[in-house]
């Protein structure tokens, strides 16, 4: 299960392999063992989360707990319906020290081959209704995962202003570390994804 103490695991002074060895490397198998533990409740989690999901999602990609150099500052798993797998919109789903996130967000690692633009991602701000997602917490993609976020009924649409053609704005619901431990995480999950999902229909509109 996840818990307070998943987020925790990232509480750590170093994440690539080559500054532990250097700094405190009597660390790093209990490092490597709790990594994977966690990593393996966060991958039964989010399979979880797409068997209740269902039909149209393709099954999520689910990031690695480490990349053969480092240690993950967060965990990462995201969800695309299975017709929109080239596309580089994306329902997210974060764990790090601060929190867990699930939110619509623009993965700008795939942009370059990605079916939709980064114009067409951001159709869904034309349409977001206030008073539906005003518990959602909204902000911009270049803002650190670890920022305070506003919530939709906190701010003006009007401010909603894109700076840049490669700007873009992310929406979704978060959970600080200490709630954690009070929630039925899979549920949270799979419910702020489908609360989500006009807005990421809204993406891949034609119209």
């Amino acid at each position: 299960m996840l818990t307070s103490e998943s987020c925790s695991l990232f509480d750590i002074p170093f994440f690539q392999f080559s500054q532990m060895k250097k700094y405190c490397p009597e660390d790093i198998p209990q490092i490597k063992s709790e990594y994977k533990k966690h990593w393996e409740i966060w991958k039964k989690l989010n399979l979880d989360v797409y068997q209740k999901l269902g039909f149209p999602f393709a099954e999520p990609h689910i990031e690695k707990w480490c990349n053969g150099w480092q240690v993950r500052a967060h965990f990462f798993a995201y969800y695309k319906y299975e017709f929109h797998q080239n596309s580089a919109a994306i329902l997210s789903v974060i764990l790090n020290r601060r929190r867990l996130s699930v939110s619509l967000d623009w993965h700008c690692y795939r942009a370059d081959r990605s079916q939709i633009n980064v114009n067409q991602y951001n159709q869904w701000l034309s349409l977001l209704d206030k008073e539906k997602y005003s518990d959602f917490n909204i902000w911009r993609g270049t803002e650190s995962e670890y920022a305070d976020f506003p919530k939709v009924k906190a701010i003006s649409l009007d401010s909603l202003i894109l700076e840049n053609e490669e700007d873009f704005f992310c929406i979704g619901k978060n959970i600080e570390k200490e709630k954690l431990d009070n929630i039925d995480v899979v549920e949270f999950i799979c419910q702020t994804i489908r609360e989500l999902l006009p807005l990421y229909e809204a993406c891949h509109s034609t119209n």
